[in-house]
């Protein structure tokens, strides 16, 4: 039967245990192969045979179950964002609006409880913050124990509820407690703080969650809106790029963006197809070569039959790998959602065997004590210190490493950067500079008189190479050339003071009948084998120069290569470059392998296979040709001079495009993930001990009873502890 494969958007996740139930709810459904939800992004990615089951029949089985899918046509990525927006925009009102309220009922909590008002005072300013900024929590509880499930949610909702109804009972009936000769107290600010401590967590993880389809809308963004179509009759009229068949001639004007893939039939320009192979300079087309949707036309202007429209196109097929890889990510978090499903029913379990407990064998105090007992254990047992491991080291390790110049995006590279040992670097922008430059003039017999005339000449030049040569001679004296002629392939050639110049390839020369010096032919030949670009330029009987054009590795790419082979780890390079290129450039920088001609797909495949041998991948990249392959690698670096696309698919950005950050940024993110392994630990420490104490297992030895005012401060303490582990990444070096 027919499979197909959808990436669908998925509303209303909160947490792991929400994208499981989305999981197991479409996986359990007759005809659907498989299925994987990504928290960090959202989206479902759905393996279906539709004659057996109807994305509409999976969407009504999700909203069952109080999520939503986006299914429809006219959901567009545009609806998504906007939904997403929104749900954030709310989500920071309620963070703020808790935060406000929660210092005040702290404030007279600690200094004015024995104000006869204080206790009133407090109840008023946690309503709101429990049952309105907080409503969340207690409406996703009650969905998952319709469903049978449990999460950090409904820690949240029962802790901060019993706290909240048993300090109502405390204000309404204080007799009860005090016929009994114990103390009433309130725990208004505990359930106040609870709240708006988890949405402060929740609050900086959607931060981050929120950039993983950004790449996705600029990548859109490359493709046109509207192209210029070329009728049977000659006439040109505009439509949008939508309407485009395939067998339509379509006119491209200087500087546009080519909308769809196709064949070029009538002129030649320069296209920049960088987006595809990463390379800075421009490719010559005419008649009879491709040309592909999202890469920029030069100056020049032609016409080109469609070949490949919408979803065709090499560019949403690009697209189309970097959400699939996307998909496959999920972050740190998950984890501590995972086990926090077994945590959470254990502690409630806990809470009310310790109830019955003191109910059967705790005599004429039973009540009273199990009571205590029952709310101390879910007040001490709060995940808060386990809803803030995480964000917190992220924000001291995004921000160390922002002080070395290295841009840390989520938790998901910090989690296996310690794994890395294999790092796929890119050839051009990431190894090498990314442009090229001229890098030497020799000039016949060590003359240069003629270097205005050859600077006053490539100004002329549309040429890529061209802008090279005028910065290398900028400054010189500009001469006025007439009679000047671009001469397709081969160069281009001019009249200054009455004389006739050339600059171009051996060709240009040789059908000109121009003498070459052997001293500089032999210096062609040489720095040819070494994959260097060489331009002549002559008058019209002998050649008087030979400037060379090339991408310079950069400085620290050596050093930076030797680092990461020192810390056992294996680099290769991908480039689209030609294998001369790559070979030279690879063996002086000390690269183990290279893969020369890689189109982005193949960069992409090259990152898997690694994958497929058990290698734990980092790619580093700056052009939107590798947005696929930083995408599917388990670590993606981009060199922060590329494209915004790059940096945006990326996980980590080196704002200096300097690889020896590389090193760096591993370091720093093997310091975070330490420091979120040492928090989570003693999060679920503090548990270990602080739950049999307020269970009331001490009673039986030395009649110790944890009160929940206790239990209210021992749970913050866990909280400002994790917080203070969190800092000390500051100092670490």
């Amino acid at each position: 039967m027919n499979i197909m494969r959808k990436s669908v958007p998925v509303l209303h996740l909160h947490c792991a245990a929400c994208a499981k139930s989305v999981e197991d709810t479409i996986r359990n459904l007759q005809g659907v192969t498989s299925v994987a939800v990504n928290i960090a992004s959202s989206v479902a990615i759905i393996e279906y045979m539709p004659e057996a089951v109807s994305l509409s029949h999976i969407r009504e089985a999700v909203r069952a179950k109080g999520y939503d899918l986006l299914t429809d046509a006219s959901d567009s990525s545009d609806t998504v964002e906007k939904i997403k927006a929104d749900e954030y925009r709310e989500l920071k009102k309620r963070t703020a609006g808790a935060i406000v309220l929660s210092l005040p009922t702290v404030i007279i909590s600690m200094f004015f409880m024995n104000f006869s008002l204080s206790g009133m005072l407090v109840w008023i300013l946690a309503t709101p913050v429990v049952f309105w900024l907080g409503s969340g929590f207690f409406v996703r509880a009650a969905k998952q124990l319709r469903h049978g499930l449990a999460s950090m949610d409904t820690l949240v909702a029962l802790s901060t509820g019993i706290a909240y109804l048993f300090s109502v009972f405390n204000i309404l009936f204080p007799d009860f407690w005090l016929d009994r000769g114990i103390q009433p107290h309130v725990y208004f600010e505990t359930a106040s703080v609870i709240i708006a401590f988890i949405l402060l967590g929740r609050c900086l993880e959607e931060k981050a969650k929120g950039r993983a389809s950004s790449s996705i809308k600029k990548l859109t963004g490359l493709q046109p809106k509207t192209v210029t179509l070329v009728q049977s009759n000659g006439r040109s009229v505009q439509i949008g790029v939508e309407q485009v068949v395939a067998g339509d001639i379509v006119l491209v004007k200087p500087g546009e963006k080519i909308a769809v893939d196709g064949t070029v039939t009538e002129g030649y320009s320069y296209i920049d197809e960088s987006m595809l192979s990463g390379e800075p300079v421009p490719v010559p087309k005419q008649e009879k070569d491709k040309v592909y949707a999202g890469t920029i036309n030069q100056k020049g202007s032609f016409r080109f039959k469609a070949e490949k429209t919408g979803a065709e196109t090499l560019l949403a097929g690009i697209i189309r790998m970097v959400q699939d890889a996307q998909g496959s990510k999920a972050p740190i978090q998950k984890h501590v959602d995972k086990i926090a499903g077994i945590f959470v029913p254990v502690v409630i379990s806990i809470a009310f065997a310790s109830f019955a407990a003191w109910l059967l064998f705790g005599g004429t105090d039973g009540i009273t004590h199990g009571l205590l007992a029952l709310v101390t254990v879910l007040i001490i047992a709060c995940p808060c210190a386990l809803g803030l491991a995480t964000p917190t080291a992220i924000m001291v390790g995004i921000g160390k490493a922002a002080e070395h110049g290295i841009l840390i995006k989520d938790a998901e590279s910090l989690e296996t950067a310690k794994k890395i040992n294999a790092v796929v670097l890119d050839k051009t922008g990431t190894v090498t500079e990314g442009k090229p430059a001229v890098t030497d003039v020799l000039w016949a017999n060590g003359d240069n008189r003629q270097s205005s005339v050859l600077h006053s000449l490539e100004i002329q030049s549309e040429h890529p190479l061209a802008e090279a040569i005028v910065q290398y001679f900028d400054g010189e004296y500009e001469r006025k050339v007439t009679g000047f002629e671009s001469i397709y392939g081969k160069g281009i050639k001019g009249m200054v003071d009455g004389r006739t110049y050339f600059a171009g390839n051996i060709r240009l020369l040789a059908e000109n009948h121009i003498n070459t010096d052997e001293q500089l032919a032999t210096a062609a030949k040489a720095f040819a084998m070494q994959a260097k670009t060489v331009v002549w330029f002559a008058d019209e009987k002998n050649a008087l120069a030979l400037i060379v054009i090339s991408d310079k590795m950069k400085e620290s790419s050596r050093s930076a290569i030797k680092k990461l082979h020192d810390e056992g780890i294996v680099v290769y390079m991908l480039t689209g470059d030609n294998s001369a290129t790559a070979k030279e450039i690879a063996a002086a920088a000390g690269i183990d392998d290279f893969r020369a001609e890689a189109l982005p797909q193949q960069k992409a495949d090259f990152i898997r296979q690694l994958q497929n041998q058990g290698k734990v991948t980092a790619m580093a990249g700056d052009g939107i040709n590798d947005s696929a392959a930083l995408a599917q690698a388990d670590v993606s670096i981009a060199m922060g001079k590329g494209s915004d696309i790059a940096m945006d698919v990326a996980k980590m950005t080196i704002v200096s495009s300097d690889l020896s950050k590389i090193p760096v940024a591993i370091h720093i993110s093997r310091q975070t993930v330490t420091v979120i392994r040492q928090n989570l630990f003693w999060a679920f420490v503090y548990n270990l001990i602080g739950i049999p104490v307020a269970a009331g297992l001490l009673y039986a030895f030395n009649g110790f009873l944890l009160s929940p005012m206790i239990a209210g401060g021992a749970m913050a303490l866990s909280s400002v502890s994790v917080v203070c582990n969190s800092l000390r990444l500051r100092w670490i070096k």
